[in-house]
């Protein structure tokens, strides 16, 4: 649905559970590019479910947000991104993380505490970094790196760069003031910045219905003059193709553009539970989001089409549990920081 300067108001069928169980068209991009969404979904969900398994036991102390149900959306970014783009995430960012870089291992190390961490050790799961391949890191602070996307974006247009940043957001930032400043001066500016908002229909514990008046938020970029799109975020096609155009047309500079990607993540707001006891209709919808699964729907169309078989996808299957649990045994024997090291990454030293 490509409005471009214009937007609906309501979600309508991409907001339904009971809509897009089917296969999807991989017709429309080489079958290299749907063969690495498969081992990408795989691997960041794999990963995720460890963190999940790790934090019920007790290894992992900090806060994991989990965004298992979303994967097609950084992936499918991440295939027209270069390392010398800047992408920011949220409190919600393995998926992130793991689309630009496949270093699982010092995702575990930071969840862990470990100074072989992203960040040392010294940040969590919501502090992670891959500078070197384009993922300029997330915090927890809700929109907090938005701004900081937009100076990206300002940056590369006064150094007359091709680079572009992005911005990953879910439902819940577009009620912050600060989601609204940014893209005011985004859009003054013309910048190369691209608005993803992950709208998965819940902020914390509240569904949207219970928070604003309509329950798609590219409404916002159409009173900034953004142009948009509402897709489905759950099909790796049609993500590719709105990630594609979009991009295209930032580093053409025609300035932001705003993607509100429709999903729905399995787990809760924190944590490996589901929360099904928690939310507006919460319990039934998950059964049917289950049905909209990124993964599934594409491995599903990859066998139809003959494209991969059964013991191929074992074998994918194998080599992902393999590299997961090599990077976990690896991190849980790495050491923790000296504490004379807990000022070091404080500062920045050039």
């Amino acid at each position: 649905m490509n409005n471009d300067l214009k937007s609906d108001f309501y979600l309508k069928d991409f907001g339904n559970p009971e809509k897009f169980h089917g296969e999807i068209d991989i017709s429309a991009f080489p079958l290299k590019y749907y063969l690495h969404a498969l081992k990408r979904m795989k691997l960041i969900r794999r990963s995720e479910e460890i963190l999940g398994e790790n934090v019920e036991n007790g290894k992992i102390k900090c806060p994991c947000h989990l965004s298992i149900g979303q994967e097609a959306i950084p992936v499918g970014f991440a295939q027209f991104l270069t390392s010398n783009d800047f992408v920011f995430g949220n409190h919600r960012s393995h998926g992130h993380y793991l689309s630009m870089t496949d270093d699982v291992h010092k995702l575990f190390a930071e969840t862990l505490g470990k100074v072989t961490g992203s960040s040392k050790g010294m940040g969590g799961s919501v502090h992670v970094i891959a500078r070197d391949e384009g993922f300029h890191g997330s915090v927890p602070i809700v929109s907090a790196t938005i701004p900081v996307a937009v100076g990206a974006a300002l940056s590369a247009k006064l150094k007359k760069t091709d680079s572009l940043a992005v911005s990953y957001f879910g439902d819940g930032t577009t009620e912050e003031g600060v989601f609204h400043e940014s893209l005011n001066l985004a859009s003054f500016y013309k910048l190369p910045v691209l608005f993803v908002c992950e709208n998965n229909l819940f902020s914390s514990h509240m569904h949207i219905n219970e928070r604003q008046p309509m329950d798609s938020v590219a409404r916002f970029a159409l009173s900034h003059n953004i142009k948009n799109e509402v897709i489905d975020g759950n099909d790796i096609t049609t993500v590719y193709k709105a990630a594609q155009n979009a991009i295209n047309s930032i580093r053409n500079g025609s300035g932001p553009y705003l993607i509100e990607t429709i999903t729905y993540r399995w787990r809760g707001h924190v944590g490996p539970d589901e929360n099904v006891d928690v939310g507006l209709k919460r319990k039934d919808d998950l059964s049917l989001w289950k049905k909209r699964d990124p993964i599934g729907r594409l491995e599903s169309s990859l066998l139809k089409s003959n494209n991969i078989t059964e013991e191929e996808l074992a074998n994918i299957n194998s080599d992902i549990d393999e590299q997961t649990k090599i990077a976990w045994d690896r991190a849980e024997k790495d050491p923790y920081p000296d504490s004379s090291q807990l000022l070091d990454t404080v500062y920045y030293e050039q």
